[in-house]
């Protein structure tokens, strides 16, 4: 493998990464349809210790607008319930023995309006980090090429990669932000 296609290979990699991580502050980002992501790593004080909800139980969605948690421990449904009660998710928690059934209200118009708002921020974000990245692999491009470890064709024909992978990367960022706004306008 050249040094060129090395640099474009850790480009691509980092580039996945970065697209993880915006999916990932998606999913914690309240939409109109519910999913475990939203209470799986809220944080329930129990027996002193700090546990996430998932170490608690196990979590499903029921469409149109529910999550379950079935709770492996019938002491901790109270303490499960309190945390999702003070998370201000717009959920609602009732529970019938070991299972919490969370309901996801409707968003409002404002509130819609600022997850929007938090989508768009969240998504510029990432497109920043897809440019520095980018900057970064071209300048290693050309201090490969200007010690003359790449020929000036292999720095060209690196360039050319490392713009189709940000052209990628940056079509990906657009896919999630689409998908995010289409769940918040339902």
């Amino acid at each position: 493998m050249t040094l060129s296609e090395q640099i474009t290979k850790d480009l691509e990699t980092s580039f996945a990464g970065i697209s993880q991580k915006l999916k990932q502050e998606f999913g914690q980002i309240r939409g109109n349809r519910p999913s475990v992501e939203m209470v799986e790593n809220l944080r329930v004080n129990l027996y002193e210790q700090n546990l996430s909800l998932k170490e608690l139980g196990s979590l499903s969605v029921i469409p149109p607008r529910m999550i379950q948690i079935a709770v492996w421990d019938p002491g901790a449904v109270g303490a499960v319930m309190n945390a999702i009660t003070n998370a201000h998710l717009g959920l609602s928690a009732t529970n019938d023995g070991n299972n919490i059934r969370a309901t996801l209200s409707l968003l409002g118009n404002e509130r819609r309006d600022e997850l929007t708002k938090l989508v768009k921020k969240t998504a510029e974000t990432a497109r920043i980090h897809v440019r520095s990245k980018r900057e970064e692999a071209i300048k290693r491009l050309k201090d490969a090429e200007t010690s003359k470890s790449i020929t000036e064709d292999d720095a060209f024909r690196g360039k050319e990669k490392i713009q189709k992978a940000t052209e990628k990367a940056n079509a990906d960022v657009e896919a999630l932000v689409k998908a995010k706004l289409e769940e918040l306008g339902e």
